[in-house]
């Protein structure tokens, strides 16, 4: 009984680690769900560079996108690298996608790639802290929120080029 309860404690007690960006650079046309442009592309290829070097037990887990194609876009030459699922999840609904991140991956590692106006209030929602609304101009922030099982977000943000 003692080994059973210090398992599950050990479980329990492990942190959530979540990635969040804005997808990489659209297309200007169609106005409606746009690809990505030459450089969304490009960054896109960067970040599967990035991220898809750590050994299978140091990457991600999981890949959280919207229905969006400028998301989906964004992670497919990572998620095709990791060779892990990637999980659609309603752009107008960003607490939902904070919620499959900590339900579905207890103590993993996990990307979400939202868009200018979901990024911060997934990483609220993560966190309980308010992070700045961004521009439409700017790409290449990444927020990274450690969740604990039983203490206070963490988050950290990164400026890439």
């Amino acid at each position: 009984l003692l080994i059973a309860l210090a398992i599950w404690l050990l479980g329990a007690a492990s942190t959530t680690t979540v990635f969040v960006m804005r997808h990489a650079e659209k297309a200007e046309t169609p106005a409606e769900d746009p690809p990505l442009s030459p450089a969304g592309e490009a960054r896109a290829l960067e970040l599967a560079q990035h991220f898809g070097r750590a050994p299978k037990t140091l990457g991600f887990d999981s890949i959280i996108v919207t229905e969006l194609r400028r998301t989906q876009e964004t992670v497919r030459p990572l998620a095709n690298r990791l060779g892990i699922p990637v999980i659609v999840v309603p752009a107008s609904d960003p607490a939902q996608a904070a919620r499959r991140a900590l339900d579905e991956n207890r103590g993993g590692r996990v990307l979400i790639v939202g868009h200018s106006n979901t990024v911060p209030a997934i990483v609220e929602e993560l966190s309980g802290e308010e992070v700045p609304e961004m521009s439409e101009l700017e790409y290449g922030i990444v927020y990274v929120v450690a969740v604990p099982r039983f203490s206070r977000a963490a988050v950290t943000r990164f400026d890439f080029p």
